[in-house]
């Protein structure tokens, strides 16, 4: 029986640096000891009506990357985060012309269109802090009058990117705290609401601004925490909580983000410094519930998921809020808090997933690979530019050839 072959498609990112490649090198091996190749691919590389893919490749008896004409995988693993590059265009133009693969999990919408979708579910929508678009000035006084915290977010922003806090102080000042664009923590700014709309001018709120309520997350020590929970599909394609950890965010900090600079910490230790055992075992079980209320949900209108992080908050009196989704989640917070049986459960989860996909629809993917009306696949262009040459007539036994090396 042929191997099954996974597909991670992710983006290039700088001078053709592929990011998480420590990931995707125990991916590689992880699913060779169960039978599953795997291949890294970028829409870049994709040579256009040829079927082929020029992909990165792990060698583990070399411990190194290489790169190999591939055929197009049966099964894709979706792992593009958003950028504001032509790369990202690209993608949204593979993810168009090549629907009718296999894909583990398809696209999302950005954090206002989850929010909506989310708000749709009553059961869901009592864990979500209010949240509207920002349109002008006025929506944000009208949430600074209702909430003594009151967070801006951009739709797109990843990795706590351009979030401002605005606080409400004992007088009739504003204490104002946030991240730059390029994730640097600002200096805290004691305002008066005149002056806060001047000082956010350089945000651009109107173009693509979240104005959210704030949740007081705030430990006896001034520096902010959340929960990281992460929820997969298994080997028998059923919806599982992989694991759940803590992160705090740097002094001075209005994010926990690991990239921004925030710790772990494992989730029972950190909901000890407020809650008793009886409270933490009702913490968690509302949260594993409401991850699995939230990925079903999620589903109906996305078509196909395999793995959702929810980012998490638990308030002063023990309510558990929900501030953020996110389908292209990374496995590091486990890594830092160490547990090691966790982080890998959590990178061989997509793999036991694609297997049971490939066992249990092996024919349909077989049928779906090439529809007849796609048999030609007459491209001029490979995803908009002229970057991708032919491949050489020599090139013929592609299966057997490496070029050249890449470094992880």
């Amino acid at each position: 029986m042929t191997q099954s072959t996974l597909g991670v498609l992710t983006l290039y990112i700088g001078k053709n640096q592929i990011d998480e490649m420590h990931v995707y090198r125990k991916l590689s091996v992880l699913g060779e000891r169960m039978g599953l190749s795997v291949m890294v691919f970028t829409p870049e590389d994709v040579a256009s009506g040829k079927k082929l893919i020029h992909a990165h490749i792990y060698d583990a008896e070399r411990r190194r990357w290489l790169r190999r004409w591939m055929p197009f995988p049966k099964l894709i693993y979706d792992r593009c985060r958003f950028q504001r590059t032509y790369r990202f265009q690209q993608l949204k133009q593979f993810r168009a012309k090549y629907g009718h693969l296999k894909f583990l999990n398809r696209p999302m919408n950005h954090k206002w269109g989850n929010h909506q979708i989310l708000s749709s579910n009553a059961s869901i929508a009592r864990h979500l802090p209010e949240t509207v678009r920002y349109q002008q000035k006025e929506d944000l006084f009208r949430f600074l009058h209702k909430y003594p915290i009151v967070y801006l977010k951009p739709e797109d922003g990843t990795g706590g990117r351009g979030i401002v806090s605005i606080r409400r102080t004992g007088g009739s000042k504003y204490l104002l705290r946030g991240r730059n664009r390029q994730r640097k923590i600002i200096a805290p700014l004691l305002l008066s609401a005149e002056q806060i709309p001047v000082k956010l001018s350089d945000w651009n709120l109107k173009k693509s601004y979240l104005i959210q309520q704030g949740i007081d997350i705030t430990l006896p020590d001034g520096r902010v925490h959340d929960f990281r929970l992460l929820i997969q599909k298994n080997g028998q394609g059923r919806w599982e909580v992989t694991g759940c950890a803590g992160r705090i965010g740097p002094r001075k900090s209005v994010t926990s983000n690991l990239h921004g600079g925030g710790s772990a910490a494992s989730m029972e230790a950190l909901l000890r410094r407020r809650f008793d055992a009886d409270q933490i075992s009702r913490i968690r079980q509302e949260m594993e519930s409401l991850s699995h209320e939230v990925v079903i949900h999620l589903e109906k209108q996305f078509n196909q998921l395999c793995e959702m992080a929810l980012d998490l908050a638990v308030d002063r009196e023990g309510k558990v809020w929900l501030l953020e989704v996110n389908p292209k989640p990374s496995r590091e917070v486990f890594h830092r808090i160490g547990e090691r049986e966790t982080y890998l459960k959590a990178i061989k989860r997509p793999l036991e997933y694609a297997l049971w996909l490939s066992r249990d629809k092996g024919q349909e993917l077989e049928s779906s690979m090439w529809p007849e009306e796609d048999a030609e696949l007459k491209v001029e262009h490979s995803m908009g530019r002229e970057r991708e040459k032919e491949p050489r007539a020599e090139l013929s036994a592609w299966t057997e050839q490496a070029n050249e090396p890449l470094q992880s």
